[in-house]
């Protein structure tokens, strides 16, 4: 697997822009993106057994796409300057793609997608903002103000998928939006330590984490160690985490009203990400929300099995799907007697 630099190198602003040809035609570039996706990370390769194979070059070049955004804004350069720029010639890329002239291969690959489906760029563009954001902003006062950043930053690739799926409604989009929401807020609660040690960004916002008296230079000092920096930060610290658990179980919960409103084909691509997040909230919760010195995580087993259900509940006669929303994944069973609260 290449660095991001590595990738830079080859298909980067000094190799890709107006006036020099595509490197790969639409052919190539189309299995480079899942030759990318497949090999870049675990997730794509789990979800990837459950995406019907006429779907998975639309899946492969969006997830391209969203793959090179959030490397541009999160390992690409230096933060800052030089990551805005970065981010700023990926937009010119995306517009060249949507104006019928796309040049990099990820352009090159999903320019198909975009016809066959007649996708907006809003989506697109929405995430390249999201990661313009991030060079911009790395504190948060309220769980609204974070909450906007997510309606840029994991929404859209909700949306996304809905239309790869042919179910771009409204009414699902508002529900897929809870889902990817509260996807999001569940990672920003499970990589608080690996955000602040990495790229100084504190996702808790304040309106939680407030009262705890000098909360971000115990927080780093806890994070540093790898076990509490006194007697009484982990008390506050599970304080502070445990409404946001709260609201992302109430979010997805909500979006579990998304999962009656599918097909056959899309039932468990949707269901393996909703029962995902589930699970990793309950680890959150099993590790007593100690996510400031411990990264809860699910094991390739554990991955399985949630593809294994998602796959087996799509297989359920279409009445049973109809009941309605219920909290998916049995409750966990922890080694150590840890269990959720």
């Amino acid at each position: 697997m290449k660095s991001v630099e590595e990738e830079l190198k080859e298909f980067g602003p000094t190799r890709i822009g107006p006036g020099v040809p595509p490197p790969m035609d639409e052919a190539r570039a189309r299995a480079w993106c899942q030759q990318l996706a497949e090999g870049h990370y675990e997730n794509f390769s789990v979800l990837s057994a459950l995406v019907p194979d006429r779907m998975r070059g639309d899946f492969a070049a969006v997830y391209a796409f969203c793959r090179w955004a959030d490397d541009l804004g999160d390992e690409a350069g230096t933060p800052g300057e030089e990551r805005l720029r970065l981010l700023a010639w990926w937009r010119g890329e995306l517009e060249a793609c949507f104006e019928g002239k796309p040049r990099h291969p990820v352009m090159m690959a999903l320019r198909p997608t975009i016809e066959s489906l007649r996708l907006t760029i809003t989506p697109f563009d929405d995430l390249i903002r999201a990661f313009e954001q991030d060079q911009l902003k790395d504190r948060y006062a309220t769980w609204d103000e974070l909450t906007d950043y997510c309606t840029r930053s994991a929404d859209p690739v909700g949306r996304l998928v809905l239309a790869i799926f042919g179910l771009a409604t409204v009414e699902r989009f508002q529900l897929s939006d809870r889902v990817c929401t509260g996807l999001q807020m569940v990672n920003h609660i499970q990589d608080v330590r690996r955000d602040l040690l990495d790229r100084n960004r504190i996702y808790l916002p304040s309106e939680f984490t407030s009262s705890i008296p000098d909360f971000e230079a115990r927080l780093r000092r806890t994070a540093e160690l790898g076990h509490a920096c006194d007697h009484t930060f982990l008390d506050e610290y599970r304080t502070a985490v445990r409404p946001m658990v709260d609201r992302c179980w109430t979010l997805m919960d909500e979006g579990r009203g998304l999962l009656p409103t599918l097909t056959d084909e899309s039932y468990p691509v949707i269901r393996l990400f909703i029962e995902g997040g589930e699970r990793i909230l309950q680890w959150i919760e099993a590790w007593n929300m100690e996510t400031c010195i411990h990264r809860p995580k699910l094991g390739r087993t554990e991955r399985g099995l949630l593809v294994m259900r998602a796959w087996w509940g799509a297989k359920a006669p279409g009445w049973m799907r109809r009941q309605g929303p219920t909290r998916g994944v049995p409750r966990l069973e922890v080694p150590g007697g840890r269990k959720p609260q």
